[in-house]
């Protein structure tokens, strides 16, 4: 029934770009000019037609899709490659050296830095250019803190003490035993003199502008206790690939993996304050401290710059197989099960299959309540009866009311339907008629005036359920204090992905991200499968708590037919609260079929013109900067790819 403008095109529109609206008004102009010259005594003119015609049909889509990914694929090797030479020219000392050099003098605040670096047995040429990354940074206030953890390798401690002997601001410690990274971490800590705390790889490269671009953020932000920045990784060539591209902070993204990596840099009192690392937890140490470290504190700030080059080498985390560190996963789950029973959340965190890195958290539901599905429906009752029967036959928790709101409908078998429901299910169905036109805004604020529930579930008509467990899961996350909206992943019939999550800017205000992906990929850095936050989450599917709903005034009934869900997440957002992706939540969505497609004629596009400048009028600020979406991410594709023009 509802439709964000991004999500109202199954394929043709979005195989290459979000901005659909150009893509709209492109293809109107194009196919009428066909039109015009497609006579018969143009056969050329004709079988372009004909192709145009075929392309609108499903074989057509699948054909034009196949190849534009075979395009995608050559575009993926040519962004790989400028990439990797964006970067080093952005690394390049010479060049950074007369960008900032002037401008050190003039920050107010001007800390030490203490890097802090656990060693065991690296390769010295490895070990060597780690050190060397320190010692070319432009922001010359640090001092280097090493702990080699009893390396076997006796170079490895004359290369620590030739550096420390030529810079005094080199410390070294030499461990008499070996007690794995975490002991070995804190050893280097107790060299730690400066102001805030950086954790650095013993064979990892910070760039030449690492140390500056933090004091910089330290000067804009001095209340932020722990900051981030994005990262990429490093081959034994010296190619720079697979840069990660961070949103801010993001605590559903931290449950279901350490989305912060590298380069991490914490105020000293905050690291003093956690007592250092823990040991039981060797390989994924730095994610129970940050796991810790974000109990204690919310100044969290994000540095959307790759600062941070991670080596990649058959023995660590960033080598493609997944076997190099396996008792990291281990651990990392032991943290973030402590997490939950330290903040007296039950649940239990669990792997998530064929995604290295990656886990899921299942709540346990503790504030269970009344669920109120609100369905907003007109005619179209062989639909409805396939999302209602699903609903009634699967769901396994039974507190909830269906609240069916009927606009307008005058198909004889949409009232059979409904009177065969109130007859069947009259305790938990019940249908009101909303006699206006329509306005999806203002039909979700009459059904919340008709709900008895504690928690509304906002649902299309074309929804089709399919695992029992659905409505358990959303409210496991909705029921959470720090919660807005909860949303799900919705497939097409052919289990592609119709919803994935929402990002503010593409097409010029706001698309579902993956869409058309099949359900099995990952997506960029496992997204498609992990718990992640949004600005928004698609108005096809939301659970939200009632006295949220009502706290930011449900929904605004100027914006009648799109941009509406979008609209009511972003107040969740501004007040403060988390909206929420859920995606072992999966419904089957027919994409507003009851409605059809958009745009076709002229009553309706003026209608979505309303709505977009409505909607980018009110939130241009987050259209502009979506606090999840890194800004070195194209706004024109749905699938987290870099920005080549920004390169």
């Amino acid at each position: 029934m509802q439709r964000s403008f991004a999500s109202s095109t199954k394929a043709f529109f979005s195989l290459s770009s979000p901005k659909i609206r150009e893509k709209v008004r492109l293809t109107k102009r194009f196919i009428n000019f066909i039109n015009k010259i497609g006579t018969p005594e143009n056969s050329k003119s004709q079988n372009i037609l004909n192709f145009i015609k075929f392309a609108l049909t499903k074989p057509g889509m699948k054909l034009v899709l196949e190849k534009s990914k075979k395009l995608l694929l050559s575009s993926d090797k040519q962004t790989e490659r400028a990439y990797n030479q964006w970067i080093k020219d952005r690394t390049d000392i010479n060049i950074l050296q007369g960008q900032y050099r002037s401008n050190i003098d003039s920050l107010s605040i001007q800390p030490v830095f203490s890097i802090v670096v656990p060693v065991y047995n690296p390769s010295v040429k490895y070990l060597r250019e780690a050190i060397e990354s320190v010692i070319t940074q432009l922001y010359p206030k640090w001092e280097l803190c090493l702990a080699d953890d009893n390396s076997p390798n006796p170079e490895i401690q004359q290369v620590l003490k030739e550096y420390a002997d030529k810079d005094n601001r080199i410390k070294v410690t030499l461990r008499k035993t070996n007690g794995h990274i975490s002991a070995n971490s804190n050893s280097a800590l107790e060299l730690a003199t400066g102001e805030y705390i950086v954790f650095m790889d013993h064979d990892d490269l910070l760039t030449a502008n690492c140390l500056f671009e933090f004091v910089k953020h330290i000067n804009q932000y001095p209340q932020d206790d722990l900051i981030y920045s994005d990262e990429d990784k490093m081959d034994d060539r010296g190619f720079y690939t697979s840069p990660h591209f961070k949103p801010n902070w993001a605590p559903d993204n931290m449950l279901s993996r350490n989305y912060m990596g590298h380069v991490i840099v914490m105020k000293k009192n905050l690291v003093d304050q956690l007592g250092g690392f823990r040991l039981g937890y060797e390989g994924s140490q730095d994610y129970d401290l940050l796991l810790r470290a974000t109990e204690l504190t919310n100044h969290i700030g994000h540095i959307p710059k790759v600062l941070y080059h991670w080596r990649i080498h058959k023995l660590s985390v960033a080598a493609p197989s997944s076997d190099a560190k396996p008792y990291a996963y281990v651990a990392a789950l032991k943290a973030l099960n402590d997490a939950l029973a330290r903040r007296n959340t039950p649940g239990v965190a669990e792997y998530i299959t064929d995604t290295p890195g990656g886990y899921r958290i299942k709540y346990e539901v503790t504030k269970p309540g009344k669920v109120s599905i609100i369905i907003p429906t007109k005619n179209h009752a062989a639909l409805l009866d396939k999302a209602l029967r699903s609903i009634i036959d699967l769901t396994e928790y039974k507190n909830y009311e269906i609240i069916l709101l009927n606009n307008n409908s005058d198909a004889p078998d949409f009232f059979e339907l409904v009177a065969r429901y109130t007859k069947e299910h009259g305790d938990i169905f019940k249908c009101y008629d909303a006699t206006f036109p329509f306005n999806f805004s203002k039909l979700m604020n009459f059904g919340r005036s008709k709900a008895t529930g504690d928690y509304l579930l906002l649902l299309n008509n074309d929804i089709e359920v399919i695992h029992g467990d659905w409505i358990t899961q959303m409210m496991s996350f909705a029921q959470r204090d720090a919660t807005g909206a909860v949303g799900v992943k919705l497939l097409y019939p052919d289990d592609t992905i119709q919803h994935a999550g929402v990002v503010l800017g593409l097409g010029g205000a706001a698309a579902h991200v993956f869409a058309n992906v099949h359900k099995s990929e990952r997506g960029y850095f496992n997204y498609i499968k992990s718990l992640n936050n949004y600005s928004s989450v698609t108005g096809a599917s939301i659970m939200v708590r009632k006295a949220l709903f009502d706290e930011v005034d449900g929904f605004d009934e100027t914006l009648r037919v799109e941009y509406n869900d979008i609209d009511f997440c972003l107040k969740l957002l501004a007040k403060g609260y988390f909206n929420v992706y859920v995606p072992d939540v999966e419904l089957y969505h027919y994409e507003s079929a009851s409605r059809g497609q958009p745009y076709l004629n002229k009553q309706n596009w003026e209608q979505h013109e309303i709505d977009y400048n409505i909607f980018r009028g009110k939130w241009l600020n987050y259209i502009n900067n979506d606090p999840f979406y890194n800004p070195n991410l194209s706004v024109n594709t749905n699938d987290f790819q870099l920005d080549i023009h920004k390169i």
